[in-house]
């Protein structure tokens, strides 16, 4: 199995929410991974839904999607990009579907006749599926964040279940971290932690001591505050770590590092010391910190008020920044905004125009126009999904004449629809993980821009989508000068390929995919098409 018996660390959080612990657990799992560790990482979320796939931007961020199509909480993004590994189905956990499978397996007769209760029958699938992520992925340690906070009625049943996994793996094979707010006052000058020690009583309460604590708070927390807390918590002194703001997400990997968070991990879970190597953060975080040259990119989406709907595409243009050296700067541009607005007035200080991918009318024709700024104005574009398909439409209307060409999603009675639902997607039933999701293959022509930033010719990207380019108008875009650089190799079943990428000659730089390769950027593995994109607008000037 590996160099140890298989390690279990479970983060859990107190005081309030949002404080952090899916970039703590990712950073931590960084730490453990520059030791040559196996790691992986479990998002537990104690909501009902059965996944994230069918609640709002708004409300929750984005949908992140995994190589096998899972819909899942956008944490599982951050582990994916700290530890450098795709994740699964079942690396995101909740509620729903914990209840969902025991209530089948009752109704299938698989409990004997038994009285099914939270304890063990609950508990037990918890950790069923906590170990069977675990084997699947051969991991040597496991990082388990329990979503919510610590004293949420619904989070109770998940931290039983990390409870009772002390007494099923042992003490030397199971660690406690909690991260808890210390708040500063200004007007006093001084860090409260009357918070932590009731977040930690709080937790002791339902069994768990924990054996790292993780203070987060605006500055560094001293050395005697953080001595109180050891104190108060019963914890030992040098495994109260300090966790302040920082300006770059990629530092915080290198500020728990140096104040020896690693080191203790290893002495709790008896592991041998070995130095890490983190010199790809440290180069990293130095390009951030000192970049060469600043570029100023426009997002033109529908849900700018909430940044963190697009999180993954922020991730992947800050990759394509340290590739270039560069400072990704983004303008939010409103899409609904676009659609009366002045677009030079709303574009007169970018160099890269990007449309991201959404859902539902609202904004489209802002899109829309976008688009076609940017084509006729020779200003670098890059396109995702959604972004793809207005594309398209533009292209239609104002270069292939087909006037009113617009998707079924938006016009189910336009004359042409270059974008339509395909003949499987029309006997769907209900929304939760129908679309086409997860990676599926795309082959590149040769001799194009896309050819040139992949060096391959074939490629591997998620989706998450629902309508396609209409196979039906290919050719007359394709004679009208729109280049298809990239289709599916052939669907099951079915001989036509399926547009994945689009691109115009003779511009700057003009790219648009029908996939999401934002998913798959890794700070250490940028997206070759943002990598692309960010070099085209830094020539811009």
């Amino acid at each position: 199995m590996g160099r140890y018996p298989r390690k279990y660390v479970f983060v859990t959080g107190g005081v309030v929410s949002s404080l952090g612990k899916g970039i703590l657990t990712s950073s931590l799992g960084a730490i453990l991974r520059a030791r040559g560790y196996r790691v992986t990482a479990i998002k537990i979320d104690p909501y009902v839904n059965v996944d994230a796939g069918t609640m709002r931007p708004y409300e929750h961020g984005e949908v992140f999607v995994t190589a096998d199509g899972a819909e899942t909480d956008l944490d599982i993004g951050h582990y994916e990009r700290f530890l450098d590994v795709d994740l699964f189905r079942g690396n995101n956990l909740t509620t729903g579907q914990v209840y969902l499978s025991v209530i089948q397996k009752e109704r299938r007769g698989e409990y004997l006749s038994q009285t099914v209760q939270v304890i063990p029958h609950i508990t037990d699938e918890i950790k069923d599926r906590i170990r069977q992520v675990a084997k699947e992925q051969e991991a040597e340690i496991v990082v388990v964040e329990v979503g919510g906070t610590v004293g949420d009625i619904e989070s109770l049943p998940f931290l039983e279940a990390i409870r009772q996994f002390r007494f099923d793996e042992g003490e030397e094979n199971t660690l406690y971290l909690h991260l808890t707010l210390v708040p500063y006052l200004s007007t006093s000058e001084e860090f409260k932690t009357k918070p932590t020690q009731h977040s930690v009583a709080t937790l002791r309460g339902v069994g768990i001591q924990p054996d790292i604590v993780v203070l987060r708070s605006e500055k560094e927390v001293p050395e005697e505050v953080r001595r109180k807390v050891a104190l108060f918590t019963n914890v030992r002194p040098n495994h109260v770590f300090s966790s302040p703001n920082v300006e770059h997400l990629y530092e915080i990997p290198l500020l728990l590092e140096g104040q020896g968070l690693g080191k203790a991990v290893e002495r709790a879970l008896g592991l041998e010391p070995v130095f890490p190597n983190l010199s790809f953060w440290q180069d990293a975080v130095a390009v951030l910190r000192n970049p060469e040259r600043t570029v100023r990119i426009a997002i033109a989406g529908k849900y700018v008020r909430m940044p963190d709907a697009y999180l993954s595409l922020l991730e992947a243009l800050k990759h394509a920044g340290i590739r270039n050296r560069a400072r990704v700067e983004v303008k939010w541009v409103d899409a609904e905004a676009l659609e009366n607005g002045d677009l030079d007035e709303a574009f007169r200080d970018v160099q890269g125009i990007l449309v991201p991918g959404g859902f539902g009318v609202r904004g489209i024709e802002g899109k829309i126009r976008a688009a076609r700024y940017a084509r006729e104005r020779g200003v670098p574009y890059l396109g995702i999904c959604l972004g793809l398909q207005v594309a398209v439409i533009e292209f239609a209307r104002h270069v292939a004449g087909l006037e009113k060409a617009n998707s079924t999603e938006f016009d189910p009675y336009t004359p042409h629809p270059v974008i339509d639902l395909m003949p499987e997607q029309l006997e769907v039933e209900g929304l939760g993980g129908t679309m086409r999701l997860g990676d599926w293959p795309m082959r590149i022509r040769p001799g194009t821009l896309l050819h040139r930033l992949y060096g391959r010719e074939e490629v591997m990207e998620r989706h998450r989508h629902r309508y396609e380019v209409n196979p039906a108008y290919v050719e007359v875009l394709e004679r009208a000068g729109l280049v298809v650089s990239g289709v599916t190799p052939g669907m099951k079943g079915r001989g036509e390929r399926l547009v994945e990428a689009v691109e115009l000659r003779d511009h700057p730089f003009f790219l648009a995919l029908q996939s999401h390769p934002e998913f798959k950027s890794r700070p250490m593995r940028p997206s070759p098409p943002f990598v692309g994109f960010v070099a085209a607008a830094l020539s811009q000037g």
